[in-house]
């Protein structure tokens, strides 16, 4: 691990540790905790489909807390005859320590079960352990990159999202300070180290809410491809974008500048470029014509009061972001499991695609990057074409993936968002990223799959 021993203990330590460290393929959650991190009885209890097959609520007792060196976790209930696993912090030099998991398990029925599921269980086990190791690496490598810098006091619009929930976590065991503006009453991931306030994305916003903090970053809006594009769903996906936005931006602008954020980084995505076809888009590109296209300018131009107060205001244009939590890969999967995966259209429309865990190391550099502003692609430099990405993903999935959707069933089947969405090509590449020192972890397509589904190569 790129981190002291020390510092991979405080680490895990923190809150938000489980959540950030639960593959997006497993359904998991804490639904409670008793006693606190680092004394012995410690107890949280999980709640979901545990190891793929096996359901229920899994209750862990932690004990045996050497801080900056090990714990233990063992079940008191749950699926498990008998399950106690040991977290190791291992000194490896200044800055760098080994991370040891070491797990003793007994399944359920004796003879029985380790015939019928230890199989699958281990694979279950080396898939997890494979993505929490190589996540906790990259997580401490790019908090690492800015140890010289204060941590942040970050506001997060959008935080039960795709994107959002991911990065607060990812802020949180980072040791930055994480306020999360939510809508629609309590927020149920609220126990993971951030503070929630209740945020209205229809009324101003109170200043109070966003005083006093270094950055804020602002996700939240409508969903495009959840229903038919109606005219009032059309209103939705633009008054949902623009009219958040402004109110943000202009109540940033009015708080007095020793107490104003310093940096603003507003969600858009690379629908503002249109159908380009082949074009390779840059930052430097121009935007183009069409609905989404129109509604990313209004979207990124909302900001403006928060760039005329002086604020760094930075625009990441969002690609199609990758993980089976949601989005357009949890849309697709059922029916590549199902072998039924198919081209869209002609198959030769170009597709922007980032891993999830890029998207939220890419707003994290924005946000710890003083020199970037104005638009960022937040997309793989290897796009690929829709029948690549077809393909792709049904050899990931071990599935045959040789359907063809055409045109116009796709419009009966979509309406207007089969132009707009599934069949408009967009080519964008991340040169404000790659010219500003980001490193993404997964440049291309199929290792990015591989590692948001659990599915390493043989």
């Amino acid at each position: 691990m790129p981190a002291s021993a020390d510092a991979l203990y405080a680490w895990h330590a923190r809150p938000a540790a489980f959540a950030r460290l639960t593959p997006p393929w497993e359904d998991v959650r804490v639904v409670a905790r008793e006693g606190g991190f680092g004394t012995d009885g410690y107890r949280v209890t999980l709640r979901a489909g545990v190891l793929g097959p096996v359901k229920g609520t899994w209750v862990a007792e932690h004990v045996g807390f050497v801080p900056g060196r090990e714990f233990r976790d063992r079940q008191l209930r749950g699926p498990f005859a008998a399950w106690e696993h040991t977290h190791r912090m291992i000194p490896d030099g200044e800055g760098s320590s080994f991370l040891e998991d070491h797990i003793d398990y007994r399944l359920p029925l004796g003879g029985l079960g380790r015939l019928f599921g230890g199989g699958l269980v281990r694979r279950r086990l080396e898939a997890m352990f494979a993505y929490r190791h190589a996540l906790t690496a990259s997580d401490l490598r790019r908090h690492g990159l800015y140890a010289d810098r204060p941590r942040l006091k970050v506001a997060v619009t959008g935080s039960r999202g795709l994107i959002g929930s991911e990065l607060a976590a990812f802020l949180t065991t980072g040791g930055h300070a994480v306020t999360r503006l939510v809508s629609g009453g309590a927020d149920p991931a609220a126990d993971d180290g951030a503070r929630a306030v209740p945020w209205d994305p229809r009324e101003e916003v109170n200043p109070a809410a966003l005083a006093d903090h270094d950055a804020v970053v602002h996700l939240a809006a409508e969903n495009i491809a959840e229903g038919r594009w109606t005219a009032a769903k059309k209103d939705r996906i633009r008054q949902s974008r623009t009219v958040p936005t402004r109110h943000l931006a202009e109540t940033v602008a009015v708080l007095p500048p020793a107490r104003r954020p310093k940096v603003f980084v507003s969600a858009s995505a690379v629908g503002v470029y249109g159908d380009r076809g082949d074009e390779v888009l840059t930052e430097e590109s121009e935007p183009g014509g069409g609905l989404l296209a129109d509604v990313c300018r209004e979207w990124e131009a909302a900001a403006e009061p928060a760039a005329a107060a002086g604020v760094r205001v930075v625009n990441v244009r969002f690609g199609v972001v990758l993980s089976p939590k949601g989005g357009a890969l949890a849309k697709q999967l059922p029916a590549f499991r199902a072998g039924a995966g198919a081209t869209l259209g002609s198959g030769r429309q170009w597709l922007s695609w980032v891993a999830v865990g890029d998207a939220v190391g890419a707003v994290h550099h924005t946000l710890m990057t003083d020199g970037l502003t104005g638009p960022v692609n937040v997309a793989a430099p290897n796009p690929v074409t829709n029948r690549a990405f077809t393909k792709t993903l049904g050899r990931v999935l071990g599935r045959p993936a040789v359907l063809w959707v055409p045109r116009p069933a796709l419009r009966v089947l979509f309406g207007e968002v089969a132009d707009a969405a599934l069949l408009a090509s967009q080519r964008a590449v991340p040169d404000a990223l790659t010219a500003s020192g980001f490193a993404f972890d997964h440049p291309e397509l199929e290792g990015a799959l591989r590692f948001v589904l659990g599915k390493p190569a043989a």
